[in-house]
């Protein structure tokens, strides 16, 4: 471990440690407790720092174990008592780096949004009928990833194409930890593989591009309800008798950012109201996040792409039953598998040299 890493990373956790501490007196505030937004927000902050304080309560202990052991080296005269005292050094200093190693990971991860449920938008790309039947395969994708997560998968709105393939999908899934897996899977996913409707067997390229917003609390999001719009319509599609029938369709518009989420996948107009201002929150989450450094159109292509064909995060090869995630080199996935749900050990490596380069940026970050 780099002695300058460690300094620097102890530093980084005695401010968190004295947030933490100012927070906690800040919640015994009387004035604190009786405003509700700020009690949440400082609340929720604590949760996320409680981890790193307990680390740093941790390692200041080794740090003093360490100090006291180099005083009784320095004063000892005995050899066998010297040997003693320097197997408990090295005992303690792989103690401290394997905490330190704990300490980094915590420090670039986001808890907070990790533990939330997310909605996944699937939307066919470039390759037209093609891309809308892989948008479908897609789909059958993450319902077999929720199926072996023990999640909850349900599908928010739909817009079907004209050979049963999916022009557009918003599945919400909730469950243990789900935007934490499910976050690698925003970009584009191309497919090479002969359509069922080529007769020469030749093989075609198409692209569907996937977002993954996570959910939040109504708390977190503050709009003006006089900046959206609220339209009814008769749904459309797969429905038997209803369709058509009662407008039960909803349709939310943003003025402000200029965003549109529809719902029409429930019988009742209330159910899809409720789903569609669900995901209208999640949009402008992502959208705040994002406003620092970018427009909301710069940040969605930065995560979807425009869904052009040279635009890729995976590729599905069919006729080789491979899949190669081009974020992680010399490795390709059996697409058997995939496909039938199983990523976690492609998640594993992307979460893993996700999770290391954000590591160094940060060490980067202290020491400069």
């Amino acid at each position: 471990m780099d002695t300058r890493n460690s300094e620097k990373i102890f530093s980084y956790l005695e401010k968190i440690h004295c947030r933490y501490d100012q927070i906690s007196t800040d919640l015994s505030l009387s004035e604190t407790v009786h405003q509700q937004k700020k009690f949440r927000e400082l609340s929720r902050e604590l949760y996320t720092l409680k981890p790193l304080e307990g680390k740093y309560h941790h390692l200041r202990k080794i740090r003093q174990r360490l100090d006291d052991a180099e005083a009784m080296l320095a004063a000892a005269e005995d050899n066998e008592m010297k040997d003693l005292i320097r197997e408990e050094q090295a005992i303690l200093n792989r103690e401290r780096d394997a905490l330190i190693g704990e300490v980094e990971v915590l420090m670039v991860s986001n808890q907070s949004e990790d533990s939330r449920n997310a909605f996944l938008e699937i939307r066919a790309g470039a390759g037209g009928d093609e891309a809308s039947l892989f948008a479908s395969d897609l789909l059958r994708m993450y319902m077999r990833v929720a199926e072996r997560k023990k999640w909850q998968a349900e599908i928010i709105s739909t817009a079907i194409s004209g050979i049963g393939g999916i022009k557009e999908v918003i599945l919400y899934v909730r469950g243990t930890e789900v935007n934490k897996f499910m976050k690698f899977e925003s970009g584009v996913h191309r497919v090479q593989r002969v359509p069922e409707t080529e007769a020469s067997g030749r093989i075609h390229t198409s692209t569907v591009t996937v977002a993954v917003l996570p959910e939040v609390e109504d708390v977190e999001v503050d709009f003006n309800p006089k900046d959206i719009r609220i339209d009814t319509y008769a749904a459309s599609g797969p429905g038997g008798q209803h369709v058509n029938k009662t407008e039960s369709a909803i349709r939310i518009t943003h003025f402000p950012t200029g965003i549109v989420v529809t719902c029409q996948d429930e019988k009742s107009q209330q159910k899809n109201k409720e789903k569609a201002l669900k995901v209208l929150k999640a949009r402008l989450f992502e959208h705040e996040k994002n406003k620092q450094s970018e427009s909301i159109a710069s940040s969605r292509k930065s995560q979807v792409g425009s869904g052009e064909r040279s635009e890729k995060i995976r590729t599905y090869n069919f006729p080789q039953s491979r899949v190669t995630d081009h974020r992680v080199s010399g490795r390709n996935f059996n697409i058997g598998s995939i496909i039938d749900g199983d990523l976690d050990d492609l998640v594993a490596e992307l979460s893993e040299s996700h999770i290391r380069a954000l590591i160094e940026q940060k060490i980067s970050s202290l020491i400069d």
